[in-house]
C-alpha cells in the first residue's frame, strides 16, 4: 500500500503547533518573520514552548505525536554565508536541539551555485540525531539534481523545493524528476512554495513525500512607526489547515 504522503506546516508560534496537530499534520517548520523575511531562525525559547504545545496526546494509538523542525537561517537573504554566519548557525543548531528539536531545516550555497559541502557537512554533524532538511536553497542552485545526490550523500534526510518555481504547482516536471531521482537515494522530496489545498491533488500526482504550507493569515495590529507601521502579524488560520489535510486524506496516491 503506498504511504500516505506527510503534512508539514509553517508555523510560528505555539497556537500554530496546536492547529498542525489538531488538523493531524505530521511535522511543523518553526520559524519567525516568515512573511516579512521567509523566515528566520526563532529563540530558543519559542522552540521549548512550541515543543511543549506539540507533545499532546495523539487522538489514536497509531498518530504520531507532532514533529517540531526548526529553521536556522541567521538573516534573509542568500545563501552563501560568512565564516562568522556559519559559527553563528552552528551554535542555533546545538541550542534548538537542546530546546527539543526534531529536526533543523537549513541550507549553505557557494558563490557559484552549488551546493556547500563542507559548510553542510559541519551542520549535519552538528545535529547529531535530528533531521536535516535542506530548504529552498535548492531552488536556486545550478543543477537541482545533483545537488540531490549531494545531499543525499551527507546525510539530509529531506528537501524542501518548489520545483525551482515561484509556486510548486507551477514546477511539477522537476519535482517529478527529482522523486524519480530520490527513489534511488532514499531522500524524501517534499513540495512547498505557495502551495493551497486545491494545489495538493497535482502534487500527489508527481509522486512527492510530503507538502509543505504555511496556511497563514495576516491579523491588522497597528505597532505604529516602530512598531511595523501597521503591518499586523501572522497566524496560522485553522480553516486553511484544516482544508489541506483534507485534501491529502481524500487525494488517492498512486
Amino acid at each position: 500500500m503506498p504511504q500516505r504522503v506527510a503534512l508539514e506546516l509553517a508555523v510560528q508560534d505555539p497556537a500554530g503547533a496546536v492547529i498542525a496537530a489538531d488538523v493531524g499534520a505530521r511535522r511543523v517548520e518553526l520559524c519567525s518573520a516568515l512573511g516579512a523575511t521567509g523566515g528566520i531562525t526563532p529563540s530558543a525559547a519559542l522552540v521549548e514552548a512550541v515543543v511543549e504545545a506539540a507533545a499532546v496526546v495523539p487522538t489514536s494509538d497509531s498518530a504520531p505525536i507532532l514533529e517540531v523542525h526548526v529553521l536556522v537561517r541567521p538573516r534573509p537573504g542568500g545563501f552563501v554565508y560568512t565564516s562568522a554566519e556559519h559559527d553563528l548557525m552552528l551554535r542555533e543548531i546545538s541550542l534548538l536541539v537542546d530546546a527539543g528539536a526534531d529536526g533543523v531545516v537549513l541550507g549553505a550555497l557557494t558563490q557559484s551555485g552549488r551546493v556547500d559541502e563542507a559548510r553542510m557537512r559541519d551542520l549535519v554533524e552538528a545535529a547529531d540525531t535530528a533531521e536535516v532538511t535542506f530548504h529552498r536553497a535548492l531552488d536556486v542552485v545550478a543543477d537541482p539534481i545533483a545537488a540531490l545526490d549531494t545531499l543525499a550523500e551527507l546525510g539530509v534526510a529531506r528537501v524542501l523545493t518548489s520545483g525551482g518555481a515561484a509556486r510548486a504547482a507551477e514546477g511539477l516536471d522537476r519535482l517529478a524528476a527529482l522523486v524519480e531521482r530520490s527513489a534511488e537515494l532514499g531522500i524524501e522530496i517534499m513540495a512547498g512554495g505557495g502551495i493551497t489545498a486545491a494545489d495538493i491533488p497535482a502534487l500527489v500526482s508527481v509522486g512527492v513525500d510530503a507538502v509543505h504550507l504555511s496556511a497563514k493569515r495576516t491579523v491588522a495590529d497597528a505597532g505604529g512607526p516602530g512598531g511595523g507601521d501597521g503591518a499586523g502579524y501572522e497566524v496560522t488560520d485553522q480553516t486553511l489547515a484544516k482544508a489541506a489535510a483534507e485534501a491529502l486524506r481524500t487525494t488517492v496516491v498512486s
